[in-house]
């Protein structure tokens, strides 16, 4: 017989509502060590390690690029912070929403999917975060292999003179790809606890980093007035920003929509409330658009000091020509990159995939899947331009990731009023099961939610950059892709569960 222990907690100033699962439930095919409810015991990270686990996913090379892609499609410097910051005060709101059940409940992203989508059917949302994830991870991993490669040209000479083209890159650059990418693997097989220490101490040195590499662009362009004025020099005309506001705003926002979904794979881990809320209030809006604006003035200052604009640090840092400036440039970029997908790309993937089979898929499994998947999407494909990046990757999958999104949030907070009954999410014949473990009303509005951004998407995937011409309803309606899959989604599912419950 399973039991469900509620305690209520107080913690100094925090009332703290606790759900712990304190029975073996290790018989159930639906379980395994990874996928079980934390315990209150378990639930140790501060504000301090969800501030720093943000601050160590914000401070990548990605996010860099995002601020200076959108200066290079005709923004204005403060144009693209705003809609930066706008985007990640918009994201941070389903963010803390969805990460509620796992601070209360100690359970991950694809288990609390059992509870809207059925014990079975919670492996389509998952596979669709884990697959986004898997290509996120091939391309923080390609980057980060740039990165090293670099770094070896830079000590040693004879390191780019390795011949051999291998799918259009040199093979020196494949061996730089795959070092990184079994470093990570190493990282994989040490589990969660070892993510939390990485994120803990690299946040500080990344900050260090982002912060020398201002000052250094600031001093070699003539002051940061001048740096931003340089943005003029990238700019079109300033009637190009509402043309192409609808989708930075959505891009920013997409960005994040993936954590967005999978925040409990850390909150519950939390030890409040609290905790989670202002770790992520703290740590994820302003460094993210902290680093992006690093990325914008320095972006814009390489205009002034090499008469063109070099939005990839990695390509920057070649130009230096003091091998520890080098060094310490690539050891930042290197650790970037690593805080950044071992908790952003691995984790979540990791669990979605223990999930399709808990008793034969662990969380190292799961990981080591993500690794070998992650190559197989060919990352340097997906970074082939700054318009593909934006409007084919990040606009595309923020489809995606609004319509899970909406039906999640509605199912916890309006549907089931934040009440989950624990140990059912782990019976192959109990609540959560639905229909022989599919609850077909949030699979129908997940399919219809996503539906009308299908054209959008495709016309912009076939289009060189990402970016239609001559848009049309559907090409614009893509633009908001997000918005519109999680509005959809949310009343749709509302709608249909409502209907049924009153019949």
């Amino acid at each position: 017989m399973l039991r469900i222990q509620e305690q209520t907690i107080s913690m100094k100033t925090d009332h703290v509502e606790f759900v712990e699962m304190t029975d073996d439930v290790s018989a159930s095919p639906l379980w395994n060590a990874d996928l079980a409810p934390t315990t209150i015991g378990q639930r140790t990270w501060s504000t301090w390690n969800i501030a720093a686990l943000w601050i160590g996913m914000s401070v990548v090379i990605t996010t860099y690029m995002l601020g200076g892609s959108l200066i290079a499609q005709g923004m204005a410097w403060w144009q693209a912070m705003l809609t930066i910051l706008l985007g990640n005060c918009i994201v941070l709101v389903p963010m803390v929403l969805n990460a509620h059940a796992g601070t209360k409940y100690g359970i991950s992203f694809p288990v609390l999917l059992r509870a809207s989508f059925g014990t079975k059917g919670a492996n389509i949302p998952a596979m669709l975060r884990a697959v986004v994830a898997c290509g996120w991870f091939g391309i923080q991993t390609w980057i980060g292999g740039t990165a090293i490669d670099a770094l070896l040209a830079a000590l040693w000479g004879g390191w780019t003179e390795i011949g051999g083209i291998i799918a259009g890159n040199p093979v020196h650059t494949w061996i730089s790809f795959l070092l990184f990418w079994g470093i990570q693997v190493v990282i994989i097989l040490r589990g969660i606890e070892g993510i939390k220490h990485l994120e803990s101490w690299a946040a500080p040195l990344l900050l260090l980093g982002g912060l020398i590499l201002l000052i250094w662009a600031s001093s070699a362009a003539g002051g940061l007035g001048n740096v931003l004025s340089g943005t003029t020099a990238l700019q079109a005309t300033q009637a190009d920003f509402w043309a192409i506001f609808p989708a930075a705003l959505t891009a920013s926002v997409g960005y994040w929509a993936t954590l967005s979904l999978n925040i409990p794979d850390f909150t519950r881990y939390a030890k409040s409330q609290r905790s989670q809320m202002l770790g992520q209030a703290l740590g994820l809006p302003l460094t993210m658009t902290a680093f992006a604006f690093i990325g914008v003035a320095v972006t814009s200052a390489t205009v002034i000091i090499y008469g063109e604009a070099i939005a990839d640090p990695v390509q920057l840092i070649k130009k230096f020509d003091n091998v520890f400036v080098i060094l310490f440039a690539m050891v930042v970029i290197f650790v970037a990159q690593l805080t950044t997908n071992m908790a952003a790309n691995v984790v979540s993937p990791s669990n979605d995939f223990s999930n399709l089979d808990p008793k034969r898929i662990s969380y190292v499994t799961g990981g080591l899947i993500t690794a070998v998947i992650g190559i197989l999407m060919m990352p340097w494909q997906l970074l082939s331009s700054m318009g593909a990046y934006i409007f084919t990757w990040l606009i595309g999958y923020s489809g995606l990731m609004g319509a899970i999104g909406g039906i999640l949030i509605c199912d916890y907070w309006l549907i089931k009023r934040r009440r989950i009954e624990l140990a059912e999410l782990y019976k192959t014949d109990g609540i959560y099961s639905y229909s022989n473990g599919f609850n077909w009303r949030a699979i129908a509005a997940l399919v219809l939610a996503i539906a009308p951004v299908v054209p959008g998407f495709l016309r912009a995937a076939a289009t060189p950059g990402g970016q239609v011409a001559d848009a049309g309803f559907f090409d614009t309606l893509y633009t908001y892709a997000w918005f519109v899959t999680f509005g959809i989604a949310f009343v749709l599912y509302y709608m249909i569960t409502f209907r049924d419950k009153n019949r």
